[in-house]
């Protein structure tokens, strides 16, 4: 009866594919049903830029069943650096159908889908609701809650990546009760407050490591293998080799209320904090940013690395208003979610 089953399942794929993805079929806890799992599977990629990129590749390799592709954008010369699916003949072509093309090319089993077009809420739920998985991959705020909130919608698991320099995250969102993106950033920063890569940088690997996660766990989650990140974050800073993994929980009706547990966090100008100093107000500031980044350039209170903030959280003095600051606006915020779940204060967020 076991050869009659193993047959069977063969019959689902042709023998171009069963060799193609022997290396992966020969892992124990993948296995041909993991394989069958993925081709039966269809992902949603949100932006072919430089996370879209090692995404599209592996997810293409590994012989996901439907992939497609958004992304109105061309391909820029400076996008060469790190978008690795484009060279220099595709500069002025759009990402979207050029990625597709690629990838045809690299693995004929996939069927791929493309989109030339800005997902907008006009377009979002016809797009997304013939997806199992979606994958953001964008590197714009509005896309970003965009894509949470009508998956949240639809119930689709979200794959979400993200950089900042040297750094970057990976997260899953709205995956089998966990927490959506808005439990970890409830509401999006004002116009400006952030850097995109455009304005500060990025370097050119970081890309690859984080999109290369993000493909890992659309295929863990396509294929049902071990443990997902769910419910926690990963960041991972490059340049000092720092990983960690913070854990997260669900924010109360966080889609509808725009708040982590019913709190949102304000982001308050330099000139606003003097203000509170001069006229003596009660505030502790809590700086998130690396020792180094610290001792060049702080604006008082106390040093704790975003890293090393979950075990030294008594440290924080106690006071009515807390303000937790860094470069982009990305630490503190994590720091701000995790300390709401602990302290009633008031907190506030400036980048220096």
């Amino acid at each position: 009866m076991e050869g009659l089953g193993y047959e069977f399942k063969c019959m689902l794929m042709n023998s171009e594919e069963l060799k193609r993805y022997d290396r992966q079929m020969r892992l124990s806890e993948f296995g041909i049903e993991g394989q069958q799992k993925l081709k039966g599977t269809s992902v949603l990629v949100v932006g072919a830029g430089g996370l879209g990129c090692p995404v599209l590749l592996y997810l293409s390799a590994a012989g996901v069943g439907t992939i497609g592709v958004i992304d109105y954008d061309t391909v820029d010369e400076s996008n060469l650096q790190r978008q690795v699916l484009y060279n220099t003949l595709d500069i002025g072509k759009n990402k979207a159908d050029t990625a597709v093309e690629k990838l045809q090319l690299l693995n004929p089993h996939v069927k791929f889908q493309s989109f030339a077009v800005k997902l907008d809420a006009g377009n979002a739920a016809s797009v997304i609701e013939a997806y199992d998985i979606v994958v953001d991959g964008s590197d714009n705020f509005p896309t970003r809650y965009l894509v949470n909130d009508m998956c949240v919608a639809l119930k689709k698991p979200l794959v979400f990546g993200s950089l900042f320099k040297f750094e970057g995250q990976v997260s899953v969102f709205n995956y089998q009760g966990g927490p959506d993106y808005r439990s970890l950033y409830p509401e999006p920063p004002l116009a400006g407050e952030v850097p995109n890569c455009d304005e500060i940088g990025v370097i050119g690997t970081l890309p690859g490591i984080i999109g290369t996660y993000m493909a890992n766990e659309v295929i863990k989650i396509a294929a049902g293998l071990g443990e997902t990140l769910s419910g926690r974050l990963l960041t991972i800073d490059a340049l000092h080799n720092d990983i960690r993994i913070f854990n997260l929980k669900p924010a109360d009706n966080s889609v509808t209320a725009n708040k982590t547990n019913g709190r949102s966090f304000e982001f308050i100008s330099l000139e606003d904090l003097d203000h509170w100093k001069d006229t003596n107000q009660d505030f502790a500031i809590v700086d998130v940013r690396e020792p180094y980044e610290y001792e060049e350039n702080n604006i008082g209170g106390i040093n704790i690395p975003l890293f090393e903030f979950p075990q030294r959280t008594k440290e924080i003095p106690v006071s009515d208003k807390l303000i937790f600051c860094c470069t982009s606006g990305y630490k503190s915020r994590i720091a701000a979610t995790i300390i709401s779940k602990e302290r009633s204060s008031l907190i506030y967020l400036v980048n220096i």
